[in-house]
């Protein structure tokens, strides 16, 4: 009797790790389990790690910009540094349209520097261009759409990546300077 008492408390637990082990089984041959692992391509940690850092620079604290003074005009005359002169042809580059928030070029920390003015009608304003210019007296012209609520806190980015293209694509040339600003 007490051999029987012992078998029938050791079918219930073989059961039971039966029942266990086939549910467990099942779920790794469920076919929601069976697709294959998808692992991360280098190229998709690349483009991670910029998403990261164009995050970071779209978040990073800019200067404030004041409003711009009454408008007065220049006195007349000559320009007051002269006339430009270059022994070669300014080579314009083709401008590069790219998207409020994204940072083709690796930004460029230079010198701060006196920015423009602006008196612009902001909410009438659909692009923005700017050109910066190396010492050679190449351009490079970078476009961005605007938005509604674009203004003049946004322009030192613009400028920016105007003065970072210009840096990148000309070889690294520190006498990169913002040459001009426009909107259409």
């Amino acid at each position: 009797m007490a051999n029987l008492s012992r078998m029938t408390t050791k079918r219930p637990l073989t059961f039971a790790m039966s029942v266990t082990l086939s549910a467990t089984l099942l779920s790794f041959a469920s076919p929601a389990s069976a697709q294959p692992v998808r692992r991360e391509t280098p190229a998709e940690r690349h483009e991670e790690h910029h998403e990261a850092v164009r995050q970071e620079r779209h978040d990073e604290r800019l200067p404030a910009r004041t409003p711009p003074p009454a408008w007065r005009a220049h006195p007349p005359g000559a320009h007051p540094h002269g006339p430009v002169v270059r022994p070669h042809a300014v080579r314009v580059l083709r401008p590069r349209a790219y998207r409020w928030g994204e940072h083709p070029w690796h930004h460029w920390v230079h010198a701060e520097f006196a920015r423009p003015v602006y008196y612009w009608d902001w909410n009438a304003i659909h692009g923005v261009t700017c050109t910066a210019e190396d010492s050679y007296g190449d351009q490079y012209p970078v476009s961005l759409s605007t938005f509604a609520g674009f203004g003049l806190e946004n322009m030192t980015t613009v400028e920016d990546d105007a003065l970072d293209r210009c840096y990148e694509e000309s070889g690294g040339d520190p006498n990169c300077y913002l040459a001009t600003c426009a909107h259409y």
